[in-house]
């Protein structure tokens, strides 16, 4: 969503953080970056989060956000301090109930020292206190909590976290989440997971909800306001639960009209990609001004603008389908990004398929013809695009004519096991472009490195002869729009 660069005087300053001489002492600070070359100061290093415990209150009026985080992980180094991904104001922090002095650096990070150093493989339980009017932060010129006329929503790729919980803020470090949220009474809290209670006290309501399975960072998320909450079970027994704003006038209709199948598609969806890999489904549709959906682990968040010309079940089907290419497999590094945005898209070909509305093939050969060789849309890697194109259209639409590729390739008995294979073999981990490669050699039993390099790593567009897998028809039927199209481009804003 956000294209961006981390300067290079943030990286010096990083190095310069990391400049200890070995002989200084056994125990050096944490990294201020988990080493993501596309987002150097994104993450930390020196420690693993197991889990975040959260417990927020937070008033809509004000925009006022209080919480208390405890975070449980294990250090990975001798550290002397670490770092945390955070904006808000900090009033206390405590390491192993110990308070711990604290200072902020760089343009989003929170800088802990335990009181007494820390031993690899020590764990450790953080409590940071703090407070803040989340709309009034911003970091490398950007703020990405929305407001709404009766709330807020905490949703972006690739950053959400720092505005309400100090984090571990990077795909690779996964955890569990309790998240526990106070609102004045007549307003709900809605987050991750399943919502394990409600209490009501002094005019404010608390909502527990729990996410028992691990979970990155930009995948949680928070939506207060005034919901119409719909509860149902899918007829392959999964739990589901969404949630409209009250205030969405025309689009109220048909965002229902969406949303509501959530149930029917997380089911047909498991026919390709394996059984759904969490305790609950669903979506919210808040009232905001938006225009992207977001993957956030079992509860989607949409835009209404996503319904805006009427129903849409293709942005429906992209969104669960990152709840197994995304979600429970989620990526090592924001270039693998490939993973995520190719298979979603090629499941909302699929969804064309079944519904009459035009082929994977067909798509793939509209894809291609659409698409002069002097486009730039040709020149996007989609195995490696970089930051400011990591969600340019290319890695979506050519992303998903490599999976045609691939499954022309292999043939459809090894495509479709690799389709389902690849979710449970890396079910709740990370993975790599490079890591699904290997995968499909081994399911395929064939080199697909020339094919891997064409279609994701090559910037021009494949020659005939590399295409002939993808497009097959003659020019002129290749270029017949299929009458999916325009419901699948409606979603190009999507995550």
């Amino acid at each position: 969503m956000h294209r961006r660069i981390i300067t290079p005087g943030a990286l010096a300053a990083a190095s310069l953080m990391l400049a200890i001489p070995a002989s200084a002492a056994s125990y050096s600070p944490g990294a201020p970056g988990i080493g993501d070359p596309y987002y150097p100061a994104y993450g930390n290093g020196g420690y693993d989060v197991s889990h975040y415990d959260l417990r927020l209150q937070y008033q809509p009026a004000t925009d006022e956000l209080a919480g208390t985080a405890t975070i449980l992980a294990k250090t990975t180094q001798d550290l002397s301090s670490f770092d945390l991904d955070f904006l808000l104001d900090v009033s206390e922090v405590r390491v192993n109930g110990v308070k711990a002095s604290f200072a902020t650096s760089g343009q989003h990070e929170l800088v802990v020292t335990p009181k007494t150093p820390l031993a690899k493989g020590t764990p450790i339980t953080v409590v940071v206190r703090y407070s803040g009017v989340p709309s009034t932060k911003s970091a490398y010129g950007f703020n990405t909590w929305h407001r709404t006329p009766d709330g807020a929503v905490a949703a972006d790729e690739p950053e959400a976290a720092w505005w309400w919980f100090p984090s571990n803020d990077h795909p690779l470090d996964k955890a569990t989440y309790d998240v526990s949220v106070a609102v004045p009474d007549g307003t709900q809290a809605i987050s991750n997971g399943t919502l394990q209670s409600t209490s009501s006290k002094l005019g404010w309501t608390r909502y527990n909800w729990r996410e028992n399975k691990p979970q990155a960072t930009y995948l949680a998320t928070l939506a207060v306001g005034k919901f119409d909450i719909t509860t149902s079970t899918s007829e392959g027994g999964v739990p589901v639960v969404n949630a409209y704003s009250k205030d969405l006038g025309d689009n109220d209709g048909a965002a229902r009209a969406s949303v509501e199948r959530t149930g029917e598609l997380v089911d047909w969806l498991s026919g390709y990609f394996g059984p759904y890999p969490f305790s609950s489904a669903g979506g919210y549709v808040p009232n905001t001004t938006t225009g992207y959906a977001l993957e956030t682990q079992t509860r989607v968040y949409y835009s209404p603008k996503q319904f805006a010309n009427g129903s849409n079940t293709s942005v429906v089907v992209h969104e669960l389908a990152h709840q197994w290419y995304g979600d429970s497999v989620s990526l090592k590094g924001w270039k693998d990004i490939w993973i995520n945005e190719g298979f979603a898209r090629y499941a909302q070909w699929l969804w064309s398929e079944h519904e009459g509305e035009g082929t994977t093939q067909q798509l793939a050969d509209y894809v291609y013809a659409s698409h002069p060789a002097d486009d730039a849309f040709w020149t996007v890697k989609p195995g490696d695009p970089g930051p400011d194109n990591q969600f340019d259209i290319a890695v979506y639409d050519r992303g998903a004519l490599a999976v045609q590729a691939l499954r022309n390739a292999v043939g459809d008995d090894a495509f479709f096991a690799i389709l389902k294979g690849w979710p449970q073999t890396h079910a709740y981990g990370n993975a790599s472009v490079a890591d699904f490669q290997a995968y499909a050699e081994q399911v395929s039993g064939k080199s697909l490195s020339s094919l891997f390099d064409t279609w994701l790593f090559q910037p021009s567009k494949p020659a005939a002869s590399a295409a002939k897998a993808v497009a097959v028809a003659k020019s002129t039927a290749a270029s017949v729009r299929p009458r999916s199209w325009k419901k699948i481009e409606a979603t190009n804003d999507v995550h």
